[in-house]
């Protein structure tokens, strides 16, 4: 694993002739829209950008109480890259305060429930606490449960195709929903090629988009 590197990486256009496209993939609960700052950030400095919404997230319609298994819920993920062209080049992108989570029972009350959401007065402490005001108020008016079902996915070891492709962790310094020693365990698990640090809660796409972007741009021309 590569020297840890800090979030001190200024936003600058692109030195690299090449435009990079970027698949940005939102976290549970989200869409596509929680990279708008972004998404403007490297479109501005010359790059493509692609904001998917995942299977019952974002505007995509289904319920999420339907989605079936992990796989179904990155299905529109893994659409999106066996379209890209074969030289195409993707880079893609979980407490304290008791029981946060609204739950829905798809199936009825006397099966265990089907969807979850993190309840509103609780979403600025965990997931936005450094985030825009203005940007917390626009999560909590477009967030949707997230299908239960991908939590109980066990993520295998690895493989050839995990090991082909280059990865870094940026870790989120203030992050409430995996605290440190979460994401030091996930480093060690899956040890990427680089590792950087970003003071940021959750969800650095609000807090500090400016130095997320620039990390972006930072690892996409030095690949």
């Amino acid at each position: 694993m590569g020297e840890e590197v800090s979030d001190k990486i200024p936003l600058l256009p692109s030195s690299n002739s090449f435009t990079k496209h970027f698949v940005l993939v939102h976290g549970v609960s989200h869409g596509g829209w929680c990279w708008y700052k972004v998404r403007t950030l490297l479109e501005g400095s010359g790059h493509r950008v692609t904001c998917l919404d995942l299977k019952a997230s974002g505007v995509e319609p289904s319920d999420p109480n339907a989605v079936a298994s992990f796989d179904e819920y990155n299905q529109p993920l893994v659409e999106l890259f066996s379209s890209l062209p074969v030289h195409h080049k993707g880079i893609p992108d979980l407490s304290e305060f008791g029981e946060v989570h609204e739950f829905e029972f798809g199936l009825g009350r006397d099966h265990p429930p089907t969807s979850a959401l993190i309840k509103k007065e609780f979403q600025r402490k965990i997931l936005y606490q450094m985030s825009p005001l203005e940007d917390c108020t626009l999560a909590s008016m477009l967030l949707r449960p997230f299908p239960l079902v991908i939590t109980e996915a066990q993520t295998t070891q690895g493989g050839e195709d995990s090991e082909r492709v280059p990865r870094i962790y940026i870790k989120a310094l203030q992050d409430r929903v995996l605290k440190a020693e979460q994401q030091e365990a996930m480093i060690k698990r899956w040890p990427p090629t680089q590792v950087y640090s970003i003071d940021s809660d959750h969800s650095p796409f609000f807090s500090n988009p400016f130095v997320l972007s620039g990390l972006l741009l930072h690892v996409a021309n030095s690949s």
